[in-house]
């Protein structure tokens, strides 16, 4: 395997003809994910990355994503715990494996493919297209873990950590508070009370069609807002708000836009 990088992504490389002989790929913009990846994968290699089993069924049975998420899952996992091993030697085994799970939670990796523009990448099938396929956590951490498997296989295991380090390193640094399957209400409400302060209080509104709704919650402390999260439904718009807010307890800094007819 090559553990070298490669360098400026060609024209071919980023709209998928070189190394495409299906031409699946040929009419979805990869240019925002292969610059924000920061090197580059072969075209074939990367569309399959990216191609879900849904438009690989519709389509005949092409190879799917699926072997490269489960090599990339591994790299990732590896990665991902001897860095949480070397940075916090004082941490027991379970602390660690708490602070591992929130950087490779579903929740959390969707978070990064959508900061990478991965979504808009994919290949999917009909069905997953009509039912906001490109914005489900589920879907956009495997893909994740699939670009990730296909740096490993062209570039090396090197390359790979420097990738996968560049992709998780914020996440590495707040992973103490950050714990995967948290319920973030409860958490932040524990939390409160262990000050002997009122309860907090949530406002969301929604906006959009009823097939593609967005929420958008606030929760605010005595009148002070610290947290505010975007979601599919009101439940995961008032999660990511909470923990927002139990991030800007612990220290993190505070969200400052305040919500509607709190100004």
């Amino acid at each position: 395997m090559s553990t070298t990088s490669g360098g400026s992504p060609t024209p071919d490389q980023v709209t998928g003809t070189t190394g495409d002989p299906q031409g699946v790929g040929e009419h979805h913009d990869r240019g925002p994910l292969v610059t924000r990846l920061g090197i580059t994968v072969s075209n074939a290699l990367l569309t399959q990355a990216l191609t879900h089993r849904s438009y690989a069924y519709e389509r005949g049975g092409l190879p799917t994503n699926e072997r490269l998420e489960f090599l990339g899952d591994a790299v990732l996992g590896l990665v991902v715990t001897d860095a949480l091993y070397r940075r916090h030697p004082g941490r027991s085994e379970g602390q660690l494996a708490k602070n591992r799970s929130g950087v490779v939670s579903a929740a959390a990796l969707a978070d990064v493919a959508r900061d990478l523009g991965l979504g808009p990448a994919l290949l999917l099938g009909h069905g997953e297209e009509l039912t906001g396929g490109r914005e489900k956590a589920s879907i956009l951490a495997d893909g994740l873990e699939a670009v990730i498997g296909a740096v490993y296989l062209e570039h090396g295991f090197d390359v790979a950590v420097q990738v996968v380090m560049r992709l998780v390193a914020p996440r590495l640094d707040s992973a103490a508070a950050r714990r995967a399957g948290t319920d973030w209400k409860t958490d932040l409400q524990e939390l409160v009370a262990a000050t002997g302060r009122s309860a907090p209080t949530y406002q969301v509104t929604g906006t959009g069609p009823d097939h593609a709704r967005q929420f958008t919650a606030w929760v605010t402390l005595d009148s002070v807002l610290l947290g505010e999260g975007h979601g599919r439904s009101k439940k995961q718009a008032e999660q990511r708000a909470a923990e927002q807010a139990c991030l800007a307890l612990r220290g993190s800094p505070q969200v400052d836009s305040p919500p509607p007819g709190h100004a």
